[in-house]
Formats: C-alpha cells, sequence, structure tokens
C-alpha cells in the first residue's frame, strides 16, 4: 500500500483518516500540522509531526501526502498547504468515494477529494485541491477550476464553470451555464441563476420564527396560511 502523510488534526481530518483507511489503497501513516497547532503528538495512534521539517522526518521520495483541511478563510488556507506540502516535493494524492458515480473521461487535479454518493456527470473537468462533498451533483460539461469547495448536497447543473477559490454551500444549486466568479461564497440554499460577482457573497434570509408555537397551531398541514 501506498504510505501517506494527512495535513491536518481537526476533525475534517479524522474523516479523511478514515475514508482513506476503508475505502482507498492508500496507509495512512502520520498526520503533520504547524507546530503551533500540534494538540497532542499522536492521534489515532499515529504520529503527529511539525510540518515545517516534515520532510526530513517522512521523506517524499517515500511517502505521498492530502491536505485535509476544511474551507477556512474561503480556502486560502487549504491553498497555502497544498503549495507547501508542492514545494517540499510531496505528490499529493486524489480521493474518489468508491461510492460516488463519475463516468469515463473525468479530468480531476491532485488533492481533490469527492465524497460519497456524489455525481460528477461527463466530460467535467475538476481542478486541483477541490473538495466535493457528498450527495452533491456537479453536471455535464461544468468545469470546477482550483481550490473550490462543494458542500454536501449542493447542485452544480451543466455547463457552469466555477472559478477559483469558490465555496458553495450544502445544497445551494447554480443553474446551467452560469459562471461563478472567483472567490464567491454561495450560502447554503441558494440558487443562482446567473453570473454572479467576483468575491460575491450571496445569502437567503434567515427564516422567520413565528410569534405562535408548533403545538398552537391547529394542523401542520394547513400551517402557516390557516393557523388562527
Amino acid at each position: 500500500m501506498h504510505k501517506v502523510i494527512l495535513f491536518g488534526n481537526s476533525v475534517f481530518a479524522e474523516h479523511m483518516y478514515f475514508l482513506l483507511t476503508h475505502d482507498s489503497e492508500y496507509e495512512v501513516v502520520a498526520f503533520t500540522v504547524d507546530s503551533k497547532y500540534i494538540k497532542k503528538d499522536r492521534l489515532f495512534d499515529l504520529p503527529v509531526f511539525p510540518f515545517e521539517n516534515i520532510q526530513s522526518v517522512l521523506p517524499p521520495s517515500e511517502h505521498l501526502m492530502m491536505v485535509a483541511v476544511s474551507f477556512q478563510r474561503v480556502n486560502r488556507l487549504r491553498e497555502e498547504k497544498y503549495t507547501q506540502a508542492k514545494n517540499k516535493g510531496y505528490h499529493l494524492i486524489n480521493y474518489l468515494s468508491s461510492k460516488a458515480t463519475s463516468f469515463p473521461g473525468l479530468i480531476a487535479g491532485d488533492n481533490s477529494i469527492i465524497l460519497e454518493n456524489a455525481i460528477i456527470g461527463p466530460y467535467v473537468q475538476i481542478g486541483n485541491d477541490v473538495f466535493v462533498g457528498s450527495g452533491a451533483i456537479i453536471g455535464h460539461h461544468t468545469v470546477i477550476k482550483d481550490h473550490c469547495f462543494v458542500s454536501p448536497g449542493a447542485v452544480v447543473l451543466g455547463g457552469v464553470t466555477v472559478e477559483e477559490y469558490c465555496l458553495i454551500g450544502a445544497n445551494a444549486t447554480v443553474k446551467e451555464e452560469v459562471t461563478v466568479a472567483r472567490e464567491c461564497i454561495i450560502g447554503s440554499g441558494v440558487s443562482i441563476n446567473k453570473n454572479t460577482q467576483e468575491k460575491g457573497v450571496y445569502f437567503n434570509p434567515p427564516p422567520e420564527l413565528l410569534a405562535r408555537r408548533s403545538d398552537e397551531l391547529r394542523s401542520w398541514l394547513t400551517w402557516p396560511l390557516r393557523a388562527r
């Protein structure tokens, strides 16, 4: 089995450790993070090494790496560690869940992660360092560029272009042929039906809390239009 170092010690990294251990050809042999963020020196009974000198402990000639970081700073943190790992000489692996659906010809860069029940349509191109969450749908002829994060349940329909450093929230929908501009945040449940502005932040209004309690409503079937 190929030996892999996981960058990260958060719950996101723990999640990727589980998936790589139970659903891949890789063997995770260690974790690494910047020394100031080391909470304990072992995780899942594996050593946690300072990232600053990881190459002298576990050389890139013998080990691969995955940067298991979420979308902090609109994916900038993950991109920084991705670049630093490559500069140290590491080859960064991909993870494509055995429970995801994809088609021949899928193009995906390194350090890309596609989780279970995601559906990746034909002629899709996924850049470097891209995360696609559980149950997300990426439609045919879509291009997702580097350092993007597509949350669970998001739907990106056919012919969409998602520029670098974008975050698409859970259950958001991007309609056909739309371009999501660089560094956009698309909030959970938002529907995008036209091109966005660079660095735009798109959120739905918060849900309304009604004055009446649930046990005061006559029927869930008629709530809230006929509630008295």
